[in-house]
């Protein structure tokens, strides 16, 4: 063999050997982002998780067509992830929280499982419910700051994400003032998941989003208002009763 042929050799070699490291580069680091998204969203490979959809206002049993994309947004998660996804009515989900990772989608007025969460695990948030046209009607009252809806120019939504234990798999609300709102919450936690794991790593976090001008960009204008954890999972003090 030749000085020349020794050198093509080699340097095919050193080729093949530079794929092989860059390959198994890339495969490691997909495999640890992987392994980082399925423990952030509680949904190792092959679990199942709940996905539990409300109503549209006013309708019998149909779903908005927002909460439907919200859905679907979700959904493309819970794939990526390899898991499976349950799908079930807010009327129909009669078990508890904390064995299988929970998607929670729509408002108390339209999800009946919305309303148990925020009651139990959020005491203190309170979302107006009126039926009436109102100024404070779907407003937000989170500690003692009160968001109110302008709708289609600014609206809010709570993300949350929360453990019940140390061994249970996390619940996560979307509990928007619109049907818009839902969607943009899970298009922004598909978004932002990852440094929202590195800031909170394993715990509980509440964010309040605004949704801007939804009319005019639909769900994708999204701005943090605040993180409200710590006031939205505190009760609110009892006045006391007068003597």
């Amino acid at each position: 063999m030749n000085e020349d042929v020794r050198n093509i050799v080699l340097g095919v070699l050193a080729t093949g050997v530079s794929a092989a490291i860059g390959w198994l580069g890339r495969t490691y680091q997909w495999r640890r982002s992987l392994r980082r998204k399925q423990a952030f969203f509680g949904l190792p490979r092959s679990s199942e998780c709940l996905l539990v959809v409300n109503r549209e206002s006013g309708g019998d049993s149909a779903v908005h067509r927002y909460d439907v994309f919200a859905l679907l947004e979700l959904c493309a998660l819970i794939k990526d992830c390899g898991a499976h996804a349950r799908i079930l009515q807010h009327d129909q989900a009669h078990q508890g929280f904390g064995d299988r990772t929970e998607f929670c989608v729509g408002g108390p007025y339209s999800n009946r499982r919305m309303a148990a969460h925020l009651a139990t695990l959020l005491p203190g948030v309170t979302v107006n419910v009126d039926v009436e046209p109102g100024e404070d009607r779907g407003s937000f009252l989170i500690g003692s700051e009160r968001y109110r809806m302008d709708a289609g120019a600014e609206e809010y939504v709570i993300l949350a994400r929360l453990m019940a234990g140390e061994d249970c798999r996390p619940v996560f609300l979307f509990c928007g003032q619109r049907a818009i709102t839902n969607q943009a919450a899970t298009r922004y936690l598909a978004r932002h998941y990852e440094s929202l794991a590195r800031r909170h790593r394993d715990g509980s976090f509440v964010l309040l989003l605004k949704v801007v001008n939804s009319q005019a960009y639909g769900p994708d204008v999204v701005e943090l208002v605040a993180d409200v954890t710590s006031a939205a999972r505190r009760a609110p003090a009892v006045e006391p009763a007068a003597t």
